[in-house]
């Protein structure tokens, strides 16, 4: 039994180390290497959350690794959100154990973009085909973050979300599903124009990220679940971990900084990335969205 359970072990390390050696460049089943997974979901985790966008981070990522998508990468893509959105669960632990009026306030500012996601779905599945548009609006939503800290420079100092102001910062939610503007930017600048703090307006954008991202997320998964298989669930389970682990920090260090720095210097790396996507599309190389 002894023997048996170091068998294990070991044969979970060496299986493990395969993810960085030379080995790891070889197709873990469907045609994604355990070092693009590893790439992606780190991305996933540094962007979901940041005022960055992750569809245009992960659109150049895909072009510069040379990755040509296929229905199991979309549903890696996709599936790895989950780890994301965990994170903000056990980060923000006691927030969402608080009271019933927390998850209230989260659907009343759930609901328009549950509305406006199912009745706009065919066109916004048309812009998600235009890297394009992804760019154009990477660089616009950039230049508005470059300003956005000179415009909300007197906060309330009750800093209370009510379901009021729940209800319109979901109605900027809506604003990002033009892909590119980027959910966690539109949410954050719709809770300062309600006079919210940074730190409040950042925190409200987090949990609400999790029931939007869950539903989406869920949605786009039931298209894709059949690209899901034994084979590959291992390496789905290590980018749900990595992003995760990533999420849980990129989380920690932005409310960290965004309270003592502003948006300035996202504003800036959101115009550098678009012109990127621009300069790549333009010159021929292939970007798609998953």
């Amino acid at each position: 039994m002894f023997e048996g359970l170091l068998s294990v072990i070991f044969s979970g390390l060496h299986n493990f180390s395969d993810i960085f050696s030379l080995s790891s460049f070889v197709a873990a089943g469907n045609d994604l290497s355990w070092w693009h997974a590893f790439i992606l979901s780190i991305v996933e985790g540094l962007t979901e959350f940041l005022p960055v966008s992750s569809t245009g981070h992960m659109i150049l990522t895909e072009g510069v690794l040379g990755m040509k998508s296929n229905d199991f990468i979309q549903a890696f893509i996709i599936n790895i959100q989950f780890g994301a959105i965990l994170s903000v669960v056990i980060l923000y632990w006691k927030r969402f154990l608080q009271s019933l009026q927390f998850y209230y306030k989260l659907f009343i500012a759930f609901l328009p973009a549950a509305f406006f996601g199912l009745l706009l779905i065919d066109y916004i599945n048309q812009l998600l085909e235009s890297v394009y548009v992804v760019a154009i609006m990477l660089i616009l939503g950039g230049i508005v973050l470059v300003f956005v800290d000179r415009w909300f420079k007197h906060p309330d100092k009750k800093q209370e979300v009510t379901y009021k102001k729940a209800l319109i910062i979901g109605f900027y939610q809506v604003i990002a599903m033009i892909p590119g503007v980027s959910r966690s930017a539109a949410t954050i600048i719709g809770g300062m124009t309600l006079k919210l703090n940074k730190k409040t307006a950042a925190e409200f954008s987090f949990f609400l990220a999790v029931p939007t991202m869950f539903a989406a997320s869920a949605y786009k998964l039931l298209k894709n679940y059949k690209a899901i298989n034994i084979e590959n669930i291992d390496i789905l389970l290590f980018g749900n971990i990595v992003a995760f682990i990533v999420a849980f920090f990129a989380i920690k260090s932005f409310i960290s900084y965004l309270t003592k720095h502003g948006f300035q210097v996202f504003g800036y790396y959101r115009i550098v990335v678009g012109l990127i996507i621009l300069i790549l599309y333009f010159f021929g190389v292939d970007l798609t969205i998953s």
